[in-house]
This record gives structure tokens, C-alpha cells and sequence, in this order.
């Protein structure tokens, strides 16, 4: 075969490739503005949970029914009354809450209602806690008086451990995933709630744990992306025609 007749051959092998390599670079940038539109959607409806009016917790009944999707960072106001243990859950700072900086650690105690169903509580920050056994007790002792109080937060629900997630310290009962469960478990509250409460209010006299308001502030760098993928699918496009072009002149 002469070096002219493989040249069609090389060109169509070249385009097939190239053909490829654009429509996994254009479904990548297609892909981006989908999540995109998501995420537009997302911040939009945890931003109206968020500033809403605190509502009633829903019925026991009502709590096996209760998902992320449709319930996250919804403000709820009940009254309970905090037992102890507490767990500790180690934070390196807070996607939303502008107020906290790490290292440090969550407060979560399990609170009874008038019913007997626990919710378990994260009551605020606790700031270089995480080997101080001592201090988180202090911090959270003044706060199991064993009277009802009005508690006002959001829903939030369980976070899985990753792959790199250190194991937890029972001893030391803590935590580093949000998994009320797990706590449940180890500490003996018994059948917790399928969610947990981000405590939002009220904040004890010494300011320790320290709950407050929750603030989105979710990543938005998808058009950022999608363009990237694009400018690449046409990079590719432009290199393919220089090189075709060049090899019908040579």
C-alpha cells in the first residue's frame, strides 16, 4: 500500500478518535451546566428552609418519612430536656456557619421528649477539644439541668464516614462523622430520631457550646467547569483540522 493510498486510512482512524475524545468532552460540559441548574435549585430551597419561621417538629409518626431531599435545614421548635453522655464530633471549621473555626468539636447529647422518643442534639461548637475530655464535660454539663427547654434548630441527618474517615474513640466518645446513630449505640440513649438537631438557639451564659444560626454558602463552579470542558472539545476540534490540513498538503 503506497504512502498515499494509508493517508484516507490514518485520516478517517485520526477522526474517529478525535470524534470521541469531543463527545466525552462535550457531555462532560453538558453535564456541568445540568448541575448547575441543580445546584441553583438546591441553594434556593435550603436558603428559604433556612430564613423560614421555626415550625412545629413533626409527629413521631411522621419521622421514618422524613428525608434530606425534602427535609434538610428545615427550623423546627420543641421542647426537651438534655441527658447525658454527650459525644464529641471533631470539626476542622463549618460550611455553614461563618462563626466557627476549628480545630474544635460538636456537642451532641441526646434530649428527651415529653413522649420519651430522643433527639439527639448538637448543641454548638466547643473550640480545641478534640483530646480535652475534661473541658467538653465542663462546657456540657451546664446544660443537663434536667428541666424541659425550648429548642429551637434545624433538621439535619447522618453523614457517612469516608474511606479516610477515622474510626471513633468510645473511650473518649469521640466522633468524627455526624452519625447519631453510631453515638446512639455506643453511649446507651436508646432508638435516637432518624435526624438531628443543628441547635440554633438558646445559647448557654458562658457562650460554651456555642449554637447559632446556620448560613448557606454551597460551591457554585459549574459554569466554570462546563466552559473549561468546552474550551477543550474545541481545542481538540482546532489541533484535528491543523492536522488534517496538513496532511493534504504534504
Amino acid at each position: 500500500m503506497t504512502e498515499k493510498a494509508a493517508r484516507p486510512r490514518g485520516a478517517f482512524g485520526m477522526a474517529v478518535i478525535v470524534f470521541v475524545m469531543i463527545a466525552v468532552l462535550v457531555g462532560l460540559g453538558v453535564w456541568q451546566l445540568q448541575r448547575r441548574t441543580e445546584k441553583h435549585a438546591l441553594i434556593a430551597a435550603l436558603t428559604e428552609r433556612l430564613a423560614a419561621a421555626p415550625v412545629s417538629l413533626p409527629p413521631l409518626s411522621e419521622w421514618k418519612n422524613l428525608s434530606p431531599a425534602h427535609d434538610e435545614f428545615r427550623r423546627v421548635r420543641f421542647s426537651a430536656t438534655f441527658e447525658q453522655p454527650d459525644a464529641m464530633v471533631y470539626s476542622s471549621g463549618s460550611a455553614v456557619r461563618e462563626d466557627i473555626s476549628g480545630p474544635g468539636t460538636w456537642a451532641f447529647l441526646p434530649a428527651r421528649l415529653a413522649d420519651g422518643s430522643v433527639i439527639a442534639v448538637n448543641a454548638g461548637f466547643v473550640q480545641n477539644t478534640m483530646q480535652d475530655r475534661a473541658q467538653q464535660d465542663r462546657a456540657v454539663g451546664r446544660l443537663v439541668t434536667g428541666a424541659p427547654v425550648t429548642l429551637t434548630g434545624y433538621l439535619r441527618f447522618p453523614e457517612s464516614a469516608g474511606v479516610l474517615t477515622p474510626h471513633e474513640d468510645t473511650g473518649k466518645r469521640l466522633w468524627f462523622a455526624r452519625d447519631q446513630g453510631s453515638m446512639a449505640k455506643a453511649l446507651g440513649w436508646g432508638e435516637v430520631a432518624p435526624f438531628y438537631l443543628d441547635l440554633e438557639s438558646p445559647a448557654p451564659v458562658s457562650g460554651v457550646p456555642k449554637p447559632g444560626p446556620l448560613q448557606m454558602h454551597l460551591k457554585d463552579d459549574h459554569l466554570q467547569y462546563a466552559i473549561t470542558w468546552f474550551g477543550l472539545a474545541a481545542a481538540v476540534l482546532i489541533a484535528f483540522a491543523i492536522w488534517l490540513a496538513g496532511q493534504r498538503h504534504a
